[in-house]
């Protein structure tokens, strides 16, 4: 998908622009639109200082010349197919990063920040120096400190930032590079030039994001982006990796991972995005090991060696045995690896202290130390008020301030979110004064600047209430660079990512953040030369290194899948169940008493119906409107909003190995039921027919759900794990229902048989068989022994026994240990299950033969998270070194 981003070649230059004619409205829409006053207007180049005869820039114009569509109407089609991919991709920015918390779509705008050609060339020279000096910072910091013994940078600012790693002094990191991957917030000033806002180096985010901008704007205008020369992405991406495979340990053939939090981090989807696109292994904390200094990847084959991490993890929770001890998201030895110089880690950890903003201050004099050169692209002015002399000039100007944090998000400091002194009553700066003057080390001080302001589309189908338009919003570079492997001096070189992501203000004309309700934008990086048609194409691998990758099945995503499995079934048993209780609870059996039973112990056992709630028998009534208030309710029923919640959730954990129709199909559904349950519950409306419908809709959701388990995912360990799930979720509960028609007699009447037959999903099948008999050996036949029926307890235990096997790497036609657990089919014989000892129960054989399933359905169970999950049982081996 990604590779369109790369390779699309230039339109012939004898193709005719659009008439004037056909960009009309859009021009028309573009003179009206105009910063700020006092604030840059990229679409004139220039400040708007209130004269009216300013033209647009030629790059705008050829873009607005060159765009598909733009009257008002089909500008409003471009964004609702912009927001409609967005979705369809399942972009999404978790803004409280709580598990309950909204999932919001990813907000992306419309128009691109278009940066033209001279411009990136001066921001590539300057983001390329200031990496080459930030390596000489941390170098140095972690080496002989000169700096400090100089004076050119305070020992408060290194020493008493908690970002400081004092276990990394003087370890040379693998490769000889600490930073691999950095962002440099940047902004426009008034008089057109950029300015460095702030800087991130530990993990920073947007390199996943900004993919996908790019592919969801480029399709929207494919015509000007091939016209206004769009530098591309895939080359810098495929630096990044060379880069780091070369420098590991293990060369070229390195296996390198992606350290996330996890899915509960605002930016999981992200991390998600980037492994599958990079081809890295995506990992948790618990998905890893160090043994003898060296780290593992925990996989159901035993330990594989991992040579590199790209981590997304913050430094103070990558070590619980040396850093935080409370971080259940690291790798206890971690460090100790890093420092026998087993495993590159990008970035070095250590390197946090470096996005302190009063670190601004000092980069020009240890520039002009250190590399002997000024900075091109300078930074905001800076005031530290650790300072006696800085922090004297900053507080009779803090009305004309930003003031920040000198420790943003330190558990130990301080900390506070910025503030811009203009906005804050003057009763407000005199406390802050004080509060600086007592507290003056976790205080710094920043120039404020108006940001740029670029144009945005607005449009009237938001629900704003806002006619549509456009509108300038002011704007927020964010710019990447990374590793690059070593020039022909032999010193570390980086490559500038040409574009990045722009960040739109909401409604503020100041702040540009996703947090507050901004948005993003994407970013086109002209050049005057040729476009970059590089591809992310794989590595050669050697026939061993593709043999074990194919086998890389972690034990936290095994679990995982097993259990998307298990709650892709119940979620299936649940939704059927339901409706059929409601369908005959209201039907012409509404007075059958054994029938009634056996609904009201299914529903019971599987927790559709809350504890003390009366039998279908006593009050059928009021058991059908607790089945219908319990389907998405929190408050204890595990029914069908509880399971298709958990199914999600399950999903979540390991989306990187499912599809973007399949993920889009699981949020849909989930997000459905408990929708219209809601709406149910607000109206105080429990009619079984409205639930019915609910119930419909979310059976057709799981047919494509478990269609997309069966046919569109790879059949390696973790595709049998997650069928195996579903099939000691069927096999327990298909024997369970049935066990129940038995003992309530329920299988003897009309409505029980029909119901029976309807719970296994048998109805046309028997039928089809036997008509309208009501023989209940035809019915064992069909439900028990019929290995044709995957419906069948036969079908669903000979397959259990055979996937079991597989798993275990049994040779062919022999059973594993676990496999044997299960009762074989091959000894069910009808004439035995069917009979009736005087002295029995009805049909004996045929319920001890249930018990034992749903027996085995446990053990099993219980067997597979020790042997693969907990690994609790037989050591695993290493499978390499």
């Amino acid at each position: 998908m990604l590779a369109y981003l790369v390779t699309v070649t230039h339109p012939d230059e004898s193709r005719p622009d659009p008439s004037t004619e056909s960009a009309a409205d859009v021009l028309r829409f573009a003179r009206a639109c105009r910063a700020h006053e006092s604030h840059f207007d990229e679409l004139r180049g220039a400040i708007n200082s209130g004269a009216t005869d300013a033209h647009l820039t030629s790059v705008w114009r050829q873009f607005f010349n060159n765009m598909e569509g733009s009257s008002e109407a089909a500008l409003d089609q471009h964004i609702a197919s912009l927001q409609r991919q967005i979705r369809d991709n399942g972009v999404t920015y978790n803004v409280y990063a709580d598990a309950e918390g909204p999932q919001r779509p990813w907000s992306l705008d419309l128009f691109p920040l278009i940066v033209d050609a001279p411009d990136w060339a001066h921001i590539e020279a300057g983001v390329q120096q200031r990496m080459q000096l930030l390596e000489a910072v941390m170098a140095d910091v972690y080496g002989p400190q000169q700096l400090l013994q100089q004076g050119l940078l305070p020992p408060a600012l290194v020493h008493g930032h908690p970002g400081y790693l004092r276990p990394m002094a003087d370890v040379q990191p693998v490769g000889g590079v600490h930073l691999h991957v950095a962002a440099f917030d940047l902004a426009r000033g008034p008089d057109g030039n950029w300015w460095v806002v702030s800087q991130r180096c530990q993990a920073p985010s947007g390199l996943g994001y900004l993919l996908e901008n790019r592919l969801a704007v480029s399709r929207q205008f494919p015509q000007a982006f091939q016209a206004l020369k769009v530098q591309r992405l895939a080359s810098t991406y495929r630096a990044l990796m060379d880069s780091l495979k070369n420098a590991s340990p293990a060369g070229a053939q390195a296996h390198i991972a992606l350290l996330t939090p996890g899915p509960y981090n605002e930016t999981y989807f992200e991390h998600a995005y980037l492994a599958r696109y990079l081809g890295l292994s995506l990992v948790e904390g618990s998905d890893l090991l160090v043994r003898d200094e060296r780290l593992y990847l925990k996989t159901l084959r035993g330990l594989v060696p991992v040579h590199g991490l790209l981590k997304r993890v913050d430094d103070q929770y990558l070590d619980p045995l040396e850093l935080r001890p409370d971080s259940t998201l690291g790798v206890p030895g971690l460090l100790q690896a890093i420092r026998a110089g087993n495993v590159l880690v990008a970035n070095t950890p250590g390197s946090a202290f470096l996005e302190s903003p009063a670190l601004l201050g000092f980069l020009p004099a240890i520039a002009q130390a250190l590399l002997g050169e000024r900075l091109s692209l300078p930074a905001l002015p800076t005031w530290w008020c650790g300072e006696r002399s800085a922090m004297e000039a900053a507080l009779p100007l803090l009305g004309e301030r930003t003031i920040k944090p000198t420790y943003p998000g330190s558990s130990i400091h301080p900390s506070f979110d910025a503030m811009l002194g203009h906005t804050l009553q003057q009763s407000a700066l005199d406390r802050l004064a004080g509060r600086i003057v007592r507290q003056s080390e976790e205080h710094t001080v920043q120039a404020y600047m108006p940001l740029s302001q670029m144009p945005t589309w607005r449009n009237p189908a938001d629900g704003k209430g806002e006619s549509a338009g456009m509108e300038a919003r002011s704007v927020m570079l964010r710019v990447f660079a990374v590793s690059a492997g070593r020039n022909a001096q032999g010193q570390p070189a980086w490559q500038v990512l040409p574009g990045g992501l722009a960040r739109v203000a909401g409604t503020s004309t100041d702040i540009a953040s996703m947090q507050r309700g901004g948005s993003s934008a994407d970013v086109w990086a002209l050049t005057r030369g040729e476009v970059d048609t590089t591809t992310l194409l794989p590595t050669t691998l050697t026939p061993a290194v593709l043999a074990q990758r194919k086998r890389l099945v972690t034990s936290r995503a095994a679990e995982n899948l097993y259990w998307l499995g298990r709650y892709t079934e119940r979620a299936d048993n649940t939704i059927r169940l339901a409706r059929l209780a409601l369908e005959y609870l209201g039907g012409e059996e509404q007075s059958s008493t054994p029938l009634l039973q056996w609904l009201t112990q299914l529903a019971q056992i599987n927790t559709l119906v809350l504890p003390g709630v009366p039998s279908a028998v006593q009050a059928r009534r009021v058991f059908e409107r607790s089945i219908i208030a319990s389907l998405a309710s929190p408050d204890g029923a595990t029914g069908v909003g509880y399971n298709m919640r958990a199914l999600k959730m399950a999903a979540a954990t390991v989306r990187e190995r499912l599809s973007q129709e399949h993920w889009a199909t699981i949020v849909r559904a989930e997000e459905e039921v408990f929708q219209r349950c809601a709406q149910l519950a607000a109206q105080g409306d429990y009619a079984p027919n409205q639930a019915l419908r609910i119930l419909k809709d979310a059976s057709d959701h799981l047919a494509a759900i478990t269609g997309a388990q069966t046919d569109r995912m790879t059949r390696d360990d973790g595709w049998r794990l997650l069928s195996i799930g579903r099939h000691v979720e069927r096999l327990n509960f298909l024997a369970t229902a049935l066990d129940q028609s038995l003992e309530t007699g329920a299988v003897d009447t009309d409505g029980g048989f029909e119901a029976l037959l309807g719970l296994f999903d048998s109805t046309i099948t028997f039928h089809a068989q036997y008509q309208q008999s009501r023989d209940v050996a035809a019915l064992i036949d069909l439900l028990v022994l019929d290995r044709d029926n995957p419906r069948s307890l036969a079908w669903v235990a000979h397959t259990l026994r055979g996937r079991l096997a597989k798993l275990a790497q049994s040779p062919a036609h022999e059973l594993s240990e676990m496999s044997l657990q299960v009762p074989s089919p091959d000894r069910w014989d009808l004439a035995t299950l069917c009979e009736s000892p005087a002295d029995g129960p009805v049909m004996g054989p045929l319920r001890e033969l249930l018990k034992s399933l749903c027996q085995a359905a446990y053990t099993v169970s219980e067997d597979i998270s020790i042997t693969y999950f907990t690994h609790s049982g037989e050591t695993k081996q290493s499978v390499g070194t």
